[in-house]
């Protein structure tokens, strides 16, 4: 999650950072690294959101900026999925999107400015054999994303999606190397998509002359799904 002011030097160290994958760093040694806060919580739970963003306001001030990035994978056909491993996703992927719009919406309507970028998938747009929880939960994402933008645009605050194809990340490494190369062989620029190709979609969406971009889904997957 980011939410700092578009206008500010930390805004642009900050997006920097990102894009040298500092996301998979844990919180302490990214601060040590680059001098930027950081915090650590579960996004799925909102009173912790709550709190967090509570800390955040009272130390760095209005949240302008949110990034919805959250994401997890509990893999299996539907006739072997438990519960847990639907609730584990839904919870994670989509209530995240919830808990943090809806705690910083409110100032943003006050100050007559926001940026939201929810992080969605291809696999929400075009599905994927062995998880209708991860699919359903992207989707809803998206869904999301096209309601939240019709509220938010009369105040200057807008709402968009990104879609990424396979991004070499560790979950997606974490893949079977076999199954990963059939992936790639699906994918018209014949390679992985790389944290810097969603980090830039994302600057391009948050910059202050994107304001009459809102409720769109950007999709970033090399081409490997087009409609």
């Amino acid at each position: 999650m980011v939410g700092i002011n578009p206008r500010s030097n930390l805004h642009h160290r900050a997006l920097r950072t990102w894009r040298k994958r500092y996301c998979n760093i844990a919180p302490r040694k990214f601060t040590e690294e680059t001098g930027i806060p950081s915090m650590k919580w579960d996004v799925g739970n909102y009173p912790a959101c709550e709190a967090a963003i509570a800390q955040i306001v009272a130390e760095h001030g209005p949240v302008e900026i949110v990034v919805n990035n959250a994401g997890i994978t509990r893999d299996a056909t539907l006739h072997r999925m438990s519960y847990q491993m639907w609730e584990d996703v839904i919870h994670t992927n989509l209530t995240s999107c919830f808990n943090m719009a809806r705690l910083v919406i409110d100032s943003m309507r006050e100050r007559g400015f926001g940026r939201i970028v929810n992080i969605g998938s291809v696999n929400g747009q075009a599905g994927q054999y062995g998880q209708v929880n991860y699919a359903a939960a992207k989707s809803g994402i998206h869904g999301f994303t096209k309601a939240l933008a019709q509220e938010g645009a009369a105040k200057n605050i807008t709402v968009n999606a990104i879609a990424p194809g396979y991004v070499d990340t560790d979950m997606v490494r974490a893949v079977p190397p076999a199954v990963l190369e059939k992936i790639i062989a699906k994918i018209p620029v014949g390679r992985l998509g790389r944290a810097d190709d969603i980090a830039r979609g994302v600057m391009f969406l948050i910059a202050d002359d994107a304001d009459f971009i809102t409720g769109s889904t950007m999709s970033i997957n090399g081409g490997q799904h087009m409609y």
